[in-house]
């Protein structure tokens, strides 16, 4: 055998298993579509036709599960989207704006403090959530670097099969059928629940040794701050009106002291309950913890308010694609709340 067929023969035969590792990563990875859809949420941004927004979100499930896009464009004609990931870690949230403005430049964005409490990431799955659909930049690697736990290793994230090679058991129809194309699991970022489970019970905050945020998390904050500053971005911050977990009166001192420090504008929509008329035995499907349809409708539609007044976001409707994109938005969001009624067995009013 000549020395050129040698090297043919070996060229093939790594094609070979580099190609069969590939479909071998397809399948093995999770798909969150039909489970913990959670995960696929990040990753749905960049499927965006048109990702010139005016606001952005960023944070954990206290955005994506409590604001609507759909209703800020219909009532205020704001382009917006949720980059919201569970247990979004500050630091995950500063490097998908970092990432976020590789695409758009906003007038505003949205942070939700919830996870200030947190200096360090806490499990390996929320980073996986947070990490995985992130498309490769600067930003991704510094983001998998700053929310590694000991026992990760930066290659898993770049092979995913290093760390999914042994999720055979776990694989049904959904790993099959959505190996190269997924499908849309969110609104413009946003996850929709119709269903109702009122607020009973709720459990009270636990005294804790030191309520004081982290260095770490002081830090992003900052980072975040600055970098808005630099684009020339309005950086909000907010509580979401989630009872839990709980919210101590010594973290709402810290964000006060540091929105009033840098002249940010910060809303805790656990104090305005008259304003947003969110109910908690009508508008939370999981008992207090996040809203449902009609709670993100009433929040969306008062922090809108607050958006358009008061920050003085751009106005886009007239805009004839964007119009044509939302209309599209709409479209889908009804056939989502539709699909939603059915399910849950409810009856749309009721």
């Amino acid at each position: 055998m000549t020395k050129k067929r040698k090297a043919i023969r070996i060229i093939v035969s790594l094609l070979i298993v580099v190609i069969s590792l590939f479909f071998l990563q397809r399948l093995l990875v999770p798909k969150y579509v039909d489970d913990i859809i959670e995960g696929a949420f990040i990753k749905e941004f960049y499927d965006e036709e048109n990702k010139d927004f005016n606001l952005i979100f960023l944070g954990d499930c206290e955005v994506y599960e409590n604001f609507s896009p759909q209703v800020l464009w219909d009532e205020y004609g704001i382009n917006s989207y949720i980059r919201g990931s569970a247990d979004q870690y500050i630091w995950q949230s500063y490097y998908l704006l970092e990432d976020t403005l590789r695409y758009t430049k906003p007038e505003a964005v949205v942070f939700n403090v919830l996870s200030m409490q947190f200096d360090e990431s806490q499990r390996e799955a929320y980073n996986r959530m947070s990490l995985e659909g992130m498309e490769w930049s600067s930003a991704k690697v510094k983001a998998i670097l700053a929310s590694m736990k000991e026992d990760e290793h930066f290659l898993d994230y770049v092979f995913p099969i290093l760390r999914y090679h042994s999720r055979w058991s776990e694989l049904n129809e959904g790993d099959i059928r959505y190996m190269f194309d997924t499908k849309r699991v969110s609104n413009n970022g946003y996850y929709m629940r119709v269903d109702t489970r009122p607020a009973k019970d709720v459990p009270v905050g636990r005294p804790l040794n030191d309520y004081s945020f982290g260095e770490n998390a002081w830090k992003y904050l900052d980072m975040m701050r600055e970098l808005c500053e630099k684009e020339n971005i309005e950086l909000i911050l907010i509580k979401a009106p989630s009872l839990y977990p709980y919210w101590y009166e010594e973290y709402e001192k810290q964000i006060d002291d540091y929105a009033e420090k840098y002249n940010l504008r910060y809303y805790n929509f656990l104090e305005l309950g008259d304003e947003t008329k969110i109910n908690y035995d009508t508008d939370t499907y999981d008992g207090g913890l996040h809203m449902n349809l009609k709670g993100a409708t009433k929040l969306s539609e008062y922090f809108g308010r607050i958006l358009s007044e008061d920050v003085g976001l751009t106005n886009l409707r007239g805009d004839a694609e964007l119009e044509r994109i939302w209309d599209e938005n709409r479209a889908e969001y009804e056939a989502d709340k539709e699909a939603q009624y059915q399910l849950y067995g409810i009856k749309e009013g009721t």
